[in-house]
This record gives C-alpha cells, structure tokens and sequence, in this order.
C-alpha cells in the first residue's frame, strides 16, 4: 500500500512539474515579441511590385565619434540582433553601427513570391543606407551575410572603404562539388519540421565544434518561436527560397575581383556546408573545413588579410567575443 501511495504522489509530483513549466515563446511573423539589443526602427520601400519593410538598428558612436560606418549583415540562421556584443565593441570604439535584417528574415517582410538574389538584397540594402544619408562604409558580414557583403561590395565597390567576413560561407561551390540539388518544395518540407531541438543540435554540431554556452539557447528560441508562431508557412518558405539563392548563387568565382583591403576572420574548427546532410560520404568528407577554406579564399582575395581562430567554430564573434573584437578593432584601426 506504501508502495503504490509512494507511486501515485510521484506521478503528482510530476504532472505538477509539467504543468508549471512555461510554454515555448512564439513570435510574430516579423519576430514581433522578440526583445532586439537597441531601438528597432523600419524602412519601408518598393521592391518586385510589392510594399516591404526591413527592420534594422541604427547606433550611434559612443564617446569620441570616429566618423565611420560599419553596416552588418547577419546570417541564414541569425539576425542583426545575434550582432548585439559586436554593436556594442563597435560603437564603444567610436564607430556607428547599422544591423539590418534582410528581407525574408526576422523583423523584416516574408513575402509570398519574391524572386531572392544576393544583388537583390544588395539593392534593398542600398537604398536603405542612402534613406539614411550614409555613402561610405565598411561592411561587416557573418556566414550567409559574408556571401551578400561580398555582393554588395562588387556591385558597390566605391561605397565600401572596407569588408570584413565572418566564416562567410559561400567559400566552396558544393553543387560543382557534387552536392544534390534540393528543390524549393523539399527545402520547405524541411522548414516546416523545424523544432528547437532540430536547431540545437544542429548548430552544436555544426557551429560550434560539440560545445555548447547557455547564452546560445536565446538564438535558438528566436528562430524556432519564429518558424512555429503564426507565419509559420510563411516564414518557412522564405526560408525555402533563401537556401535556394544560397546553394544557386555562389560568390567563390568572383573574390578576385574585390579591389578593398579585406578581412577573413575564420573559426577553423567550423564544418559547415549547406546541403552536406546529404551529400554522398565521399562528397561530406571534403567540403566544408574552414582550416582550408579560409587559406584559400585569402590566397585568391587580392588585399586579403587572414584571422584564425584556433578551435572556434562558425560564430568566433558569439563564442569568444573578447577575442574576435580585439582582432577586427585592431584590423580597422591600420586600414
């Protein structure tokens, strides 16, 4: 009888557990809810036939103001609010800080049909700095945000005083590597099965070499409350046709061709290769090792200058933050 009492107040015990343990965060279908680092303002503007809208952060200098501009572009998997320890390095050092989240991702419009291109978002993101009266920049981008700034600084070579790139991916082709081809539709079934457990483990694996910090749960809960609230079909297709643009539209072809004084700041243990998960094995084994990749792109980057971060994985700015900002300051400083 003991036993069975014993039983029954455990499975209470429980269920009480359970039931005060509060629920996953949804957020809107441009992240509403979701707390940014600095005053969140947006850009409206015509593009495709179509009102859209990009939310970004504009941060003044602190202290003595040096007159610069750095524009930040973030990731497939991130948001300009994932840049909030580099905001805050930058602006403190003097320099005005712009962080855009590009259309199709967080605070920014997810529109049904729009044909994606990195000179698209080149374009959108122009306009967005002349709105601001800004003509001259440094631009600073991190993984799929490497691909778009070395875009932006082709098309705008004159614009852009400097570019720094963040383990950019976008540093092999892996379709002429032998990586299949997903279509639109099987990206979005993909997308649409996204779970935080799914992005975890993911990004563990992949980003940061094994480890895990508990300041990353907070990215983690931004992007699958934004693929499970309300724009859920919406947010998960756009996400669809930016991989597409991603896999299709390789920038590696043209890093010759960049004329500004360049950065690679490369988290060498970093595996990351879109479309890897099904490669063949033959193909998974030689794609995606930034311990060559950023050799490499610096070789052929006519005014490169080459950062590594022993051991840190794809985001060196989020895992030792100290170490990655003494890097670039130092970099901006000579250049």
């Amino acid at each position: 009888m003991l036993r069975v009492s014993a039983l029954i107040l455990s499975c209470l015990l429980a269920a009480g557990a359970q039931a005060t343990e509060p629920p996953a965060p949804v957020y809107g279908q441009e992240l509403q809810g979701f707390d940014y680092p600095y005053p969140l303002k947006h850009f409206e503007f015509e593009s495709q036939g179509k009102s859209l809208q990009m939310g970004y952060m504009d941060v003044p200098a602190k202290g003595h103001a040096n007159g610069q501009t750095l524009l930040l572009m973030h990731g497939k998997n991130f948001c300009a609010a994932t840049w909030d320890t580099s905001i805050k390095a930058l602006t403190d050092a003097g320099y005005r800080v712009v962080a855009a989240d590009q259309v199709g991702f967080c605070t920014s419009s997810k529109p049904e049909n729009y044909q994606y291109s990195f000179q698209q978002l080149a374009t959108n993101t122009h306009a967005l700095l002349a709105s601001l009266g800004i003509d001259k920049v440094t631009v600073l981008g991190h993984s799929t945000g490497g691909m778009l700034a070395t875009r932006y600084a082709l098309l705008y070579p004159g614009q852009v005083q400097r570019l720094a790139m963040v383990n950019p991916i976008g540093l092999e082709d892996w379709k002429a590597l032998g990586v299949p081809y997903r279509t639109v539709d099987q990206w979005f079934a993909r997308e649409a099965k996204l779970t935080a457990d799914g992005i975890r483990s993911y990004e563990r694996s992949t980003y940061y070499a094994g480890r895990w910090k508990p300041e990353f749960e907070r990215w983690v809960t931004m992007l699958a409350g934004l693929n499970q609230g309300p724009g859920h079909n919406l947010v998960a297709w756009n996400s669809a046709l930016i991989y597409d643009m991603i896999f299709t539209q390789p920038v590696v072809y043209e890093f010759k061709d960049l004329k500004m004084p360049t950065l690679l700041l490369i988290g060498d243990a970093d595996t990351t290769a879109i479309g890897s998960d099904i490669a063949p094995p033959e193909v998974k084994a030689r794609i995606g090792h930034y311990n060559v990749l950023g050799k490499q792109a610096a070789q052929v980057i006519p005014h490169a200058t080459l950062v590594e971060f022993p051991g840190l994985g794809h985001a060196p700015q989020m895992e030792q933050p100290e170490q990655f900002h003494k890097a670039l300051l130092a970099w901006l400083s000579k250049n």
